[in-house]
């Protein structure tokens, strides 16, 4: 990965503030929001975990269907989505309304008091409309910056945070916004005053050394091995972007990250299931 170097270099740096107080960012896929079942279970499960905590979750496949429904044609390249005006209204009301309501109401039934967020509520994530040499990804957006202090003033409070991958530009736009990429830049920021774990919750048990055999799991990946699985090309490549945002959270200060099954999301808050990211 480049700059892993420096990378190294910084993270003893983050790690001298003080921070005792702990704090769970758990992102959870599309395809457990696609899955009502495992929906349910998932959201009782998170209900379940102390503490303050954050859940950050995609889109899953209904966005796709009613644009399909709708005969707007979805262009995707390299397995991100082409956002244009259109699409944009799609996956606003989508990501932003029903699932991210549905997400708050499951959580109230649980006896967990949550309010579901975009990026644009409170100014919590402000994002620029993303640049690329030769592809023009339309609203989708990067991160900027983070309001840290909204985030801090709720969970103070102890009201969970449920934020959709929805984020805008200070403008008037709304950007369309990678949810791997959100957790990571919520778990960076706040580790500055929390003790924060971030944890990648989706349909595998973890970093798995052969992409068909469940029972691969790689128990612990620092830099050293990451590179050398990439370089052999045994890291699946639908998982370099959330190792990537992995090394990129601990080098700004967050304590722990893993990658691992939703439905053994107490195993992962324990360390003892997924795959547990570190430095050597």
């Amino acid at each position: 990965m480049g700059g892993t170097g420096s990378i190294i270099r910084n993270i003893d740096n983050n790690r001298k503030i003080n921070k005792v107080e702990p704090v769970h960012i758990i992102k959870i896929g599309g395809n457990i929001i696609d899955d009502e079942t495992k929906l349910a279970s998932f959201l009782r499960s998170f209900a379940g975990v102390e503490g303050k905590k954050i859940l950050v979750h995609g889109g899953g496949k209904l966005a796709t269907r009613l644009a399909d429904q709708m005969g707007i044609q979805q262009q995707m390249v390299d397995g991100r989505r082409i956002t244009d005006a259109e699409t944009l209204k799609i996956v606003t009301m989508v990501y932003a309304g029903y699932i991210n309501k549905n997400i708050v109401a499951q959580l109230q039934a649980h006896g967990c008091n949550a309010i579901g967020l975009t990026g644009a509520d409170g100014n919590l994530l402000l994002a620029h409309k993303r640049t690329h040499a030769s592809i023009d990804y339309g609203f989708v957006g990067d991160v900027d910056a983070v309001n840290t202090g909204l985030a801090k003033s709720l969970l103070d409070q102890n009201i969970t945070i449920v934020a959709a991958p929805i984020t805008h530009n200070a403008k008037g736009d709304l950007l369309n916004t990678n949810a791997d990429t959100i957790a990571q830049e919520l778990a960076t920021s706040l580790a500055r005053i929390y003790q924060v774990s971030l944890i990648y919750s989706f349909e595998k048990a973890g970093v798995l050394l052969d992409v068909n055999d469940e029972n691969s799991v790689i128990p612990e990946m620092g830099p050293a091995y990451y590179n050398e699985l990439k370089q052999q090309q045994l890291i699946f490549a639908g998982m370099i972007p959330k190792l990537d945002n992995a090394f990129a959270a601990l080098a700004k200060g967050v304590g722990k990250v893993i990658i691992g099954k939703a439905e053994q999301l107490p195993g992962l808050i324990a360390g003892s299931a997924g795959t547990t990211i570190r430095y050597e």
